[in-house]
């Protein structure tokens, strides 16, 4: 479960997010939508701890800086970022020693199957193409078996294959009780995943709705979006 409450994060003056209120229960696919510059990435970056804010997150009942709570967390940045001369296994490995895991090697190598790396366990992180980046991008953000997984943009980059693993793989996730943030742009790869929908505008939430309410109202997620962001939206910072 994730918990987010009063979030606001100032930059001097400049409000990038301005008191976010939200419960995001377990066995659950949000979606988190809005323009360029709505406060996306300034509250995704928040839930994983790399800024300070004003309110309160909380991860399965934990802060979310606790110790036990950084454990519990995925995150699939929208730009993976890899150490150029670790081999796509020895990022896996890397990982696996940080967060001390125990009999990883099976749960490795599964991953990489799943995303088509398998064959790819020997090349350097900087011979990765756009593609093989993002998938070793959520095989990481995967591996240590987190329960409340933020994911940015996750579809960019990817192949067909690829994309319909990580459908399937939100799915079952879902199904044995994780809790899941999605942010994106392409609204189309979500449009058959999500329960509950949050779109922001300008630093603040400008609909949270779910997918219920939408379909009793006879909406789409795009008209959705459109109607509460098409007079332009916030300027903060890179959604």
């Amino acid at each position: 479960m994730l918990e987010v409450s009063h979030y606001t994060k100032k930059y001097g003056k400049t409000v990038a997010c301005r008191d976010i209120t939200f419960t995001l229960p377990d066995g659950s696919v949000t979606v988190l939508l809005g323009p360029n510059g709505a406060g996306k990435s300034t509250l995704m970056k928040g839930i994983i701890g790399f800024l300070r804010f004003e309110g309160r997150i909380l991860v399965n009942g934990r802060p979310n800086t606790a110790p036990e709570s950084r454990r519990e967390i995925g995150y699939i940045p929208e730009i993976p970022s890899f150490y150029p001369n670790l081999t796509v296994a020895e990022h896996m490995e890397f990982l696996a020693r940080a967060y001390e895991l125990e009999d990883y090697a099976d749960r490795a190598q599964e991953l990489l199957e799943r995303f088509g790396l398998a064959e790819q366990r020997k090349k350097l992180g900087s011979e990765l193409s756009k593609g093989m980046a993002q998938k070793l991008n959520i095989c990481l953000g995967l591996f240590t078996q987190p329960t409340v997984i933020l994911l940015d943009e996750p579809f960019i980059g990817l192949d067909p294959h690829a994309i319909k693993e990580l459908k399937s793989t939100v799915e079952r996730l879902r199904a044995q009780g994780a809790t899941l943030l999605i942010s994106t742009h392409i609204i189309d790869s979500v449009d058959m995943l999500w329960d509950r929908t949050i779109v922001m505008r300008r630093g603040e939430v400008a609909a949270d709705v779910s997918r219920e309410e939408l379909d009793a109202d006879g909406g789409t997620l795009e008209r959705l979006f459109f109607s509460v962001t098409e007079d332009g939206a916030g300027m903060r910072e890179e959604g």
